[in-house]
């Protein structure tokens, strides 16, 4: 499926729809999309491929309206996710939102964590949650308090202490691989990486898996962000929690 965008005057675009029927091809050319009514504009732009929507919604102001609403982002909803529409809400300290948070946390789901079943969305639901918290808050949370929040949604919707820690961890390691590598992310993680041990019983204390990542994502990705002194100090860090440490983290 492909959009193709021009100037109002001159549109023509050709939409691919691709369902599980099979393959179909809707022209329309000379302006005429634009007379055409929101619900049929929002059944075409649901068949068009998520990555171009934010250019549909730079066209006209009409567009871009119907992408704040909230009836595209059900309609997209109900087309994408079907089984959402029976999903009940839950209970903990992570809110579900409208259709638009619904949508985006499924799609993450899908695409980052592959998981099925009536869990899919809270996990989609979480990730957004704690990289929102990590990248637009000035000054994040403690990480404890972040981890503890996701620990208790998924224990407040009847998983496991086990599965809770699982959860939690797989979503902290998707976050921070998926941050943007910027200095705001460089602040961030160094500070991840500083923040003094908190005797926290489990679940509650982030695996080490996830402490690893963050040593590892400083050292690799944003090792020319360091000066000589912050350097050190993050490797000294590194070396109270793991023995050995990689070779390749030594040497400024």
């Amino acid at each position: 499926m492909r959009l193709t965008l021009f100037p109002e005057r001159t549109f023509v675009t050709k939409i691919g729809m691709t369902d599980r029927i099979g393959h179909d091809t809707l022209t329309l050319a000379d302006g005429s999309i634009g007379k055409l009514p929101d619900h049929l504009l929002i059944e075409i732009f649901i068949r068009v491929p998520v990555s171009e929507w934010a250019e549909i919604s730079c066209v006209k102001k009409q567009w871009a309206n119907m992408f704040r609403g909230e009836c595209l982002w059900q309609a997209a909803l109900a087309r994408t996710f079907p089984r959402a529409a029976q999903a009940k809400r839950w209970p903990g300290p992570i809110p579900r939102g409208l259709s638009r948070r619904r949508y985006i946390a499924l799609q993450v789901n899908k695409q980052i964590f592959s998981l099925d079943g009536e869990m899919d969305e809270i996990v989609g639901h979480a990730y957004l949650f704690l990289k929102e918290q990590l990248e637009l808050s000035t000054m994040p949370p403690p990480s404890g308090v972040l981890h503890g929040t996701i620990i208790d949604q998924f224990i407040a919707c009847g998983k496991s202490r086990d599965t809770a820690h699982e959860l939690a961890s797989q979503i902290w390691l998707a976050v921070i691989d998926n941050l943007e590598e910027n200095e705001q992310t460089f602040l961030l993680l160094k500070r991840l990486a500083l923040e003094g041990d908190v005797f926290l019983p489990y679940p509650y204390s982030r695996s080490i898996q996830v402490q690893w990542r963050v040593f590892e994502k400083l050292f690799t990705d944003f090792r020319d962000c360091f000066n000589q002194v912050d350097y050190y100090d993050v490797l000294a860090c590194a070396k109270n929690k793991f023995q050995p440490i990689p070779s390749l983290w030594l040497g400024y």
